[in-house]
């Protein structure tokens, strides 16, 4: 097992990689009670691998939301959807 850093360095191997995986996905999807998020915060100022699996995914979250609302949607494109769902 990976020492814990003493001087502000974060590890380079998550140690917990899936529960660690499932905490940082119940945050993004906004699920995630207090305990939950600063327990988040502690392993983030530690754990590289999570850091960067965190930011990353955030702003991928971020760019997809920005870019897949609000959008006009043409109404053609709308009727055919909705004959496809029909008839399924």
């Amino acid at each position: 097992m990976e020492k814990e850093p003493t001087n502000g360095e974060k590890k380079l191997t998550c140690g917990d990689k899936a529960a660690c995986m499932q905490l940082l996905e119940m945050i993004l999807d906004g699920q995630a009670d207090d305990d939950q998020c600063a327990q988040l915060e502690s392993k983030l100022e530690k754990c590289l691998p999570c850091f960067e699996y965190y930011h990353l995914e955030k702003t991928i979250r971020e760019v997809m939301k920005s870019k897949c609302t609000n959008k006009e949607v043409p109404k053609d494109l709308l009727s055919n959807i909705r004959e496809i769902i029909a008839k399924a």
